[in-house]
């Protein structure tokens, strides 16, 4: 027997939802990027070779004002013809190194994202439908779509950026070294100051990334919702009381944007600040030196332009270090999702549900979606093979949840579930789900034909076998009137059929599918009256040989059911038939009563 399985089992907030800090995104994204290791090796030889020719540039330039002696004419403009020309040489093929970077760097961040963007999107395959009862499906969106991308920018340009920049402060350091160590010392002053300023505002900064990145997910989250039922907020004439939600979220979000865009911007110009103070003591030193005799014009000028070089990439890492945080809050959200457990596999030895007969047993079973409220407790039922129970009730007491544990979208807490004396805990998922048909009242429909949607469900099958599903779905003449036929594409979601003809063309799909189980959520809620009872003898047929379970609110449509299970406050209050329930005159006979008032 199962037992509880605890609040982390059943979506609770868990150690998942802590801020992870910069050192474990990056151990994350290590492995995506080690995975094209050959092509980070030579973006950064790239990298390399051009950043050599690049710091010669400043020797050469020294070499040639020392060409030039005072007085009037007294240059050697050969010598600073030859090596300005070699300057040039240098810097050309400097910028064809970084030319062809930039190209294998967007190469390869494409081929990162695109990895990534498939793990995201194979995790919320393996998710528990819990997980989507939780979260927005707009904020879901946002993290496959706006924070891969955000990751994508860095990846392209910040992290080879940052490989240049310390190669070049490296060599710059070098170069500095050999000129003058004595102005080594006096620029160095202020680059502890820089650190300090970085590391400060960089613990500052990513807060406010995470805040903004969460922020913009909310935002997508509200207005995916808006979008999908801006007819039911436009019949009800609540366009000014959802502008106002938006223009709040909205508001919130822009704060977020503006709180992390600005204190992330003041980096680079307050570090450029530090280091113009370290550019100013080396000149009046410099100046000093040469008075003195002890350098030359031309090594003043080489060692302040390799100092530029120096301190240059520190503050362009300061500016990317906003970038990088910003990248670090989305990679957290994505990682965050892929860190979610996954629905939980299938116990070992778990067996194929074959041969199915379609008995159904649930034997004390409770199970709530939350710790504090419990749904059903001790629930039992029996559905033989081949017979139809419905399951009726008020609104919220938990007729959707009985399907949704058949199902086994969760598991419950105690007691046992038996489908032909197997417990379904001790079945496949895919064989378990695969038993069953189901026709809910929300229904999906995905772009393509109307032959692949019916189709949709059962592999292989034939035009006569989705075309007899659709006549006992009552679609087929609907069907042949359109232009194309079943060869017919509809839009996303069927946004261009009606919602009575999308709920045909799933009840057509569940028609085709050969199994012994059928579920019917509300499957009639969104066709008329005479289409209704065409449905209902297709149903007749369709339901031959097979266990069924009808929800409805409609009572009139599970007159002839062979048990009604009457659900209130998640407990089963009544059991039997319609003419049993209605001479008992208990709470079915009152429900049944209401519809009628």
């Amino acid at each position: 027997m199962a037992v509880n399985p605890g609040p982390s089992k059943r979506g609770v907030s868990t150690k998942n939802d802590r801020p992870r800090d910069t050192k474990y995104v990056l151990k994350r994204l290590w492995p995506y990027i080690y995975h094209y290791k050959w092509l980070l090796a030579l973006a950064i030889i790239l990298t390399l070779a051009g950043n050599v020719f690049a710091l010669l540039g400043p020797m050469l330039s020294g070499y040639a004002i020392d060409a030039i002696e005072l007085g009037k004419g007294r240059v050697a403009i050969n010598k600073v013809l030859y090596f300005a020309g070699w300057m040039i040489g240098f810097y050309i093929i400097s910028s064809f190194f970084a030319y062809l970077r930039s190209i294998l760097m967007i190469h390869l961040s494409q081929k990162i994202i695109y990895k990534m963007r498939e793990d995201v999107f194979t995790k919320l395959i393996e998710l528990p439908i819990g997980y989507f009862d939780r979260n927005q499906a707009g904020d879901i969106i946002s993290r496959i779509s706006y924070d891969i991308d955000t990751i994508n920018t860095s990846l392209s340009t910040d992290i080879v950026q940052i490989v240049a920049s310390i190669m070049i402060v490296i060599g710059s350091f070098i170069m500095m070294l050999i000129i003058s160590p004595v102005l080594v010392w006096v620029m160095l002053i202020t680059i502890p100051l820089s650190l300090l300023y970085t590391r400060f505002m960089s613990k500052k900064v990513r807060p406010l990334f995470r805040k903004r990145s969460a922020k913009l997910g909310e935002l997508n989250g509200f207005t995916e919702e808006m979008v999908s039922g801006l007819k039911t907020i436009e019949a009800y004439a609540s366009e000014d009381a959802v502008m106002e939600g938006f223009d709040a979220i909205n508001e919130e979000t822009t704060e977020a944007y503006y709180q992390a865009e600005f204190y992330g911007s003041t980096m680079g110009p307050t570090v450029n600040f530090i280091n113009n103070i370290s550019l100013s003591f080396i000149t009046v030193v410099g100046a000093i030196f040469y008075l003195k005799g002890n350098m030359s014009l031309g090594n003043i000028s080489s060692f302040i332009q390799y100092s530029r070089k120096f301190s240059g990439p520190i503050s362009e890492t300061a500016n990317i270090i906003s970038e990088l945080q910003s990248a670090a809050a989305a990679a957290e959200r994505v990682f965050k999702l892929m860190d979610e457990a996954p629905e939980v596999l299938d116990k070992e030895g778990a067996k194929e549900l074959e041969k199915v007969e379609g008995e159904v047993d649930l034997k004390d079973v409770t199970f709530g979606y939350i710790p504090e409220k419990v749904i059903f407790e001790k629930l039992n039922l029996t559905a033989k093979p081949g017979s139809l129970t419905a399951i009726v009730g008020p609104t919220g007491a938990g007729k959707t949840t009985v399907i949704n544990l058949l199902m086994r979208f969760y598991d419950i807490w105690d007691g046992k579930i038996l489908i032909d004396e197997n417990e379904t805990r001790d079945l496949t998922r895919k064989s378990l789900r695969k038993s069953f048909a189901m026709v809910l009242q929300d229904t999906w429909l995905f772009r393509g034909t109307i032959f692949d949607n019916i189709a949709y469900g059962k592999e292989n099958a034939t035009m006569e076998e989705v075309v007899k599903a659709a006549q006992m779905a009552g679609i087929h003449s609907f069907i042949k009137r359109l232009p194309e036929g079943y060869h017919t594409i509809i839009s996303e979601d069927g946004f261009n059929i009606s919602k009575g003809q999308k709920q045909l063309l799933t009840i057509a799909r569940a028609m085709l599918l050969d199994a012994k189980m059928l579920i019917l959520d509300e499957a009639t809620s969104n066709v008329d009256t005479r289409t209704e009872v065409k449905i209902q003898r297709a149903m007749v047929k369709l339901m031959e040989n097979k266990t069924c379970f009808v929800i409805a609110h409609r009572l009139s449509t599970i007159q002839g059911a062979d048990t009604i299970l009457v659900v209130n406050e998640g407990k089963v209050v009544e059991q039997g038939k319609h003419k049993e329930l209605m001479e008992r005159k208990g709470f079915y006979y009152k429900l049944y009563q209401s519809q009628f008032e």
